[in-house]
């Protein structure tokens, strides 16, 4: 990996080479900027992307404990989605200004980061993006309270790009009917997308070092967004 960059307020990794090479900003999940997203970045770098996690919850304690900071921000009511998309924006143009860049960028997220996905994609030009269990994209009626942010889902007409979903069957946010609603919506405007639900994994599947890591599962879903990717970004 030719590049490496940690700080508190990002993660960089790039793999070896002149390129070109595409691009993907990775948004992590509820618990922050941890050591697992960081992985996650490092293995983008392994398969051939520069990769870039902004940490969303940087300004809840600047130059602090990420897991501190991510704990002040669930406090604080979580992350604005007008500062998230300010964040990716950055991301995503760092990433498009690299001079071993191709052209392409895609964004990947898990839990909060998922929904946070769904949203950016929905915002900015991106030429992919995966919401890996994305929670309240699709909330139930009696979820929303007028204090809430409207509802992702309803924002998919602005979709700018292909979209991958990938989720469990056990999970309960989002739940099969939530993820149905999504569904719903794609087909209405037409949009270009492919989900696939595990019977046997529950939310964050794919979190390796928590209670809830299903193997079979985070394997094909492995293989699912290295295809993906691989159609939409490195052409």
């Amino acid at each position: 990996m030719a590049t490496t960059t940690t700080r508190s307020r990002a993660t960089s990794r790039g793999p070896l080479g002149p390129g070109p090479f595409p691009g993907v900003v990775v948004i992590h999940h509820m618990p922050g900027y941890d050591m697992s997203t960081k992985e996650i970045v490092r293995t983008f770098a392994t398969q051939g992307y520069n990769a870039l996690c902004p940490n969303l919850h940087y300004r809840a304690l600047p130059d602090g404990d990420p897991g501190e900071a991510a704990r002040l921000t669930r406090e604080g009511g979580g992350v604005p989605d007008e500062q998230c998309i300010g964040d990716v924006a950055g991301a995503s143009a760092v990433l498009r200004s690299m001079t071993t860049a191709n052209g392409k960028v895609g964004v990947i997220g898990y839990c909060s980061g998922g929904r946070q996905s769904y949203l950016v994609a929905c915002s900015l030009p991106f030429d992919a993006a995966v919401d890996c269990y994305g929670g309240r994209v699709a909330p139930a009626p009696e979820e929303i309270t007028p204090e809430s942010p409207a509802p992702v889902v309803e924002l998919t007409a602005s979709l700018s790009c292909p979209l991958l979903g990938l989720f469990g069957a056990n999970d309960g946010n989002p739940s099969p009917e939530q993820t149905a609603r999504i569904e719903g919506a794609l087909q209405q405007h037409g949009k270009e997308y492919e989900f696939h639900t595990y019977e046997d994994a529950g939310h964050a599947f794919f979190s390796v070092d928590r209670p809830n890591f299903n193997v079979a599962a985070a394997n094909d879903g492995w293989q699912k967004i290295w295809d993906f990717f691989g159609r939409h970004l490195e052409g």
